[in-house]
């Protein structure tokens, strides 16, 4: 009685982590739906509201290895709780907001109070679901939450900014955050930090400061130009200061980030894949939805409708079928099969016309990328936090994340950046906008399938092999 009681706290207690990460991840697509209702209300420029996204963005990706590390050392409950807290305020001050600044400085706060929320929650997750095949059930959950909270948000984004106003995109935020708050002390024990301790402060400047002028550059690439004074200082300034905190890392006795992680192969690799992973998936995501409101001409909430078939797919294998195949066939086969499947669906999209039909050529590549992504995420999330000791799973998190921010955000800046100079071409050519903003996405697609696919190859090289590699080593030892 007492076990089923504490299994039913454990899977509840999921679902609001859960809840709080959905909350997060639906924020960074929830407000491009929005974006010309802000514009107009606040009297942006084209140039500046660029920073209602790009503020958000350079605080989340900054702060996810600091996010991760002090939930190891003050504790993952406490640190998780913190973050509900900065991102609930932050929501209310960008609802109420009337000025321009107002609303970029709380997007920032907000940007800060999802790092720390995405960085410890899955660690959260890791230490409450012990056995194997609990684990990967739990981790299909939150792949599902992380996978298919963006075009959930669109759809949200649409219905809220259309029936209310762009400032409840924000609003809505404060019950869920009440909720996860409440639920969280209640369902989830209080964990102890490790003792003795101390923060590698140099390592923490650092590395954030470098990470935070890489997203910059990265989001500031297309406007200012990637190959100006300005776009490359920033950049080489970044990875000097990432020189710096491996140096600083490889010396000091408590390192923010131990690079002996790096010698584990499995999380080494699923890091790479990470990277390519999120170019390819933000490819698919951000570079389809314009296709279909730019060339298809639909609606924000067809748009969001239209992603529908991919969400139920990666719903039904997240929530079950993804944990049974790994149980089956162990992490690489499976990570390998859906990054592949996932590719050739990006290469349908690349042959889809300007005057495509929904079931013809949208419907399609919908299906595998949804197939794909449900296949793919719960291994690719077990490989980047196996053979980590409990200690160290914040990190673990923190790191697997960033590489998915950092991919996510050089691979949509280099993919748009593609896809704009390919229309610009075709224009120059006198070829129709349609025509043009179709060649550009098509570009951006194939390109999105050529990371995808070495995604697939890496997995299938490097993975280490075995039924559920990497599982029974993922389990801390009690």
């Amino acid at each position: 009685m007492m076990a089923d009681h504490a299994a039913r706290q454990r899977w509840l207690a999921l679902m609001v982590l859960c809840l709080g990460v959905l909350m997060i991840v639906l924020d960074t697509t929830i407000v491009n739906v929005a974006l010309p209702s802000i514009r107009q209300d606040l009297q942006f420029t084209e140039t500046s509201l660029v920073w209602v996204v790009n503020a958000y963005m350079l605080t989340f990706g900054g702060f996810l290895l600091l996010g991760g590390r002090l939930g190891d050392l003050f504790g993952h409950r406490r640190v998780f709780l913190g973050g509900i807290v900065l991102f609930t305020l932050a929501s209310l001050a960008c609802g109420v907001a009337g000025s321009q600044a107002l609303l970029v400085a709380a997007r920032a706060v907000q940007g800060l109070g999802g790092a720390v929320v995405s960085a410890v929650a899955l660690s959260l997750i890791m230490n409450l679901f012990t056995e194997p095949g609990e684990r990967a059930k739990a981790m299909g959950v939150y792949g599902f939450v992380c996978a298919g909270g963006g075009s959930i948000g669109v759809l949200l984004g649409g219905l809220l900014t259309s029936t209310l106003s762009w400032h409840w995109i924000f609003l809505v935020n404060l019950p869920i955050g009440v909720v996860v708050y409440a639920l969280c002390l209640r369902l989830i024990a209080p964990g102890a930090g490790v003792a003795g301790q101390r923060l590698d402060v140099a390592g923490a400047v650092t590395v954030t400061l470098s990470l935070m002028l890489a997203v910059y550059g990265v989001v500031n690439g297309n406007e200012a130009g990637w190959g100006s004074a300005q776009t490359l200082g920033l950049l080489g300034f970044a990875a000097a200061l990432m020189a710096a905190f491996i140096t600083i890392e490889s010396r000091v006795a408590a390192p923010l980030m131990p690079l002996a992680l790096f010698r584990l192969r499995n999380v080494s690799t699923a890091n790479v894949v990470g990277v390519l992973w999120a170019a390819a998936m933000f490819a698919w995501f951000f570079i389809s939805a314009l296709y279909l409101q730019l060339v298809l001409g639909y609606s924000p909430m067809q748009v969001g409708l239209a992603f529908l078939p991919a969400n139920l797919i990666m719903a039904a294998f997240s929530l079950g079928l993804s944990a049974r195949i790994v149980m089956r066939f162990g992490i690489r086969g499976p990570l390998a099969l859906g990054l592949g499947l996932a590719a050739i669906g990006l290469l349908l999209f690349a042959q889809a016309p300007a005057g495509g039909q929904f079931m013809v050529h949208v419907l399609p590549g919908m299906l595998l990328l949804g197939l794909g992504a449900g296949i793919a995420f719960n291994p690719l999330l077990l490989a980047a936090m196996s053979d980590v000791s409990p200690s160290d799973s914040g990190l673990a998190s923190g790191v697997v994340n960033t590489a998915f921010m950092m991919g996510g955000a050089l691979g949509l800046a280099v993919l748009a950046s593609l896809a704009a100079a390919r229309t610009t071409g075709l224009l120059a050519r006198g070829v129709a906008l349609p025509l043009a903003l179709n060649g550009g996405y098509h570009t951006a697609f194939l390109v999105g399938a050529v990371f995808a696919a070495v995604a697939a190859l890496l997995s299938a090289l490097l993975m280490r092999p075995g039924p559920a590699a990497g599982l029974q080593q993922a389990a801390p030892a009690h």
